[in-house]
């Protein structure tokens, strides 16, 4: 039977419909989100049956509605228009806060309570304040970790790569892999400094840098982004843009780290050769780029790839792991990339899930192909990481035939 145009309309009518209200429903989540995030700790902490002096309770409850009207306000001021850094200090902070107490309250409300209600410890008013002491425990020291986590210059995670198709004189190669700097509100020139210094301890042979460098333009944060120009490498130093970037004038951070002394790989590749075998080391524009409305950016792998040899191995740089489809397309042999950040607050990692194919580590895709995803070198946002420790990558590149 053929298919007729009214039926196929109706056909696309009736998946259209759902595909709208979950739209419809999208639209109200930043309204509904900070509601929840405020709402249910204020619950869970203040009147569960804890019966608080009644100067405690309104005292919290009042925090909670300053916490719920000031939050958006501040983050709206500092990552809005006006580009205001201590209001975006003061959101981000709020928002690391209120998520950890909002995890930790649902968490420890239910099971914790339930734990005590099934050992029969104490009334209804003593498992209460129980909960509620537990809870502002729990964050308090996930707080002081993860902000010290965030602050500190990352541990360096080393790993051996195999790459079948590389050569016996590239083996051995050293890659080193920062990612999400991401130099914002909180001036870290010195963290920056810091960071060169233990990258040129691990004696690299290329470094790369996936994107996310800051959250500002490139005149606004050059002092942080200096350092970047002491990094040492024996072959080259490459980067490639994040979708942050295409949030502050992307061309003045491609421009910068060209001054910096960094092969910005926008759609085109370089050679890297030893012992008579070569591997081409791509890059692509992020994903969100031909959306950005600038002109000349784009994702394009087959205009990166052009003129290489098919038969030499590839390493792809591409900041989001969502870009791993195209490459194993095209047979990549590794790709390397950032943009989740590990989840940086748990449990923030099963969000991330929902967009990315990987959140960290080495992951297979396609036949041949290698995913390497960073938890990030920075942080973005709130000053805090929770569960999810950055990193610098050293990725010692190793190929099957190399001698013994």
């Amino acid at each position: 039977m053929t298919e007729t145009s009214d039926t196929r309309s109706a056909a696309g009518a009736a998946q259209e419909a759902p595909r709208s209200r979950l739209q419809r429903l999208m639209r109200y989540i930043p309204l509904i989100a900070p509601v929840l995030l405020w709402a249910v700790p204020c619950w869970v902490l203040l009147h569960t049956g804890q019966h608080w002096p009644l100067p405690v309770t309104l005292i919290g409850t009042a925090l909670s509605v300053l916490g719920l009207a000031g939050m958006p306000l501040a983050m709206v001021r500092g990552h809005g228009r006006r580009q205001q850094d201590r209001a975006a200090i003061v959101g981000d902070t709020l928002l690391g806060c209120v998520w950890v107490l909002f995890t930790w309250s649902v968490l420890l409300g239910v099971l914790l309570r339930l734990a005590l209600t099934v050992g029969g410890v104490g009334d209804g008013q003593d498992r209460a304040r129980i909960v509620t002491w537990a809870v502002l425990g729990v964050a308090a020291v996930l707080l002081a970790r993860g902000y010290a986590e965030a602050r500190r210059v990352p541990r360096v995670r080393r790993l051996d790569v195999e790459l079948p198709r590389l050569g016996a004189g590239l083996d051995g190669t050293r890659v080193v892999l920062i990612t999400d700097t991401h130099y914002g509100p909180l001036d870290r020139a010195r963290w920056s400094a810091r960071v060169c210094e233990t990258v040129n301890t691990l004696e690299a042979d290329l470094v790369c840098h996936t994107g996310d460098i800051a959250d500002g333009t490139a005149e606004r944060r050059r002092a942080q982004a200096v350092p970047l120009g002491t990094v040492q490498a024996t072959r080259a130093r490459v980067y490639v843009t994040g979708n942050h970037e295409y949030y502050s004038e992307a061309q003045g951070w491609v421009d910068l780290m060209g001054e910096l002394g960094w092969e910005p790989l926008r759609n085109r590749h370089l050679l890297l050769e030893r012992g008579g075998d070569t591997l081409v080391v791509a890059g692509v524009d992020d994903v969100t780029a031909e959306s950005s409305g600038l002109a000349g950016h784009r994702a394009h792998l087959a205009g990166a790839l052009r003129g290489a040899d098919p038969d030499h191995p590839v390493l792809l740089l591409a900041h989001q792991p969502k870009f791993i489809d195209r490459a194993a397309a095209h047979g990549i042999d590794l790709q390397l990339s950032g943009h989740t950040h590990g989840g940086q607050i748990w449990p923030f990692h099963y969000l991330v899930r929902l967009d990315q194919p990987a959140v960290a580590g080495l992951s297979s895709h396609g036949a041949r192909t290698l995913l390497y995803t960073s938890r990030g070198t920075g942080f973005w946002g709130p000053p805090f990481r929770v569960f999810a420790p950055s990193e610098i990558t050293l990725l010692v590149l190793r190929s099957p035939r190399r001698s013994g």
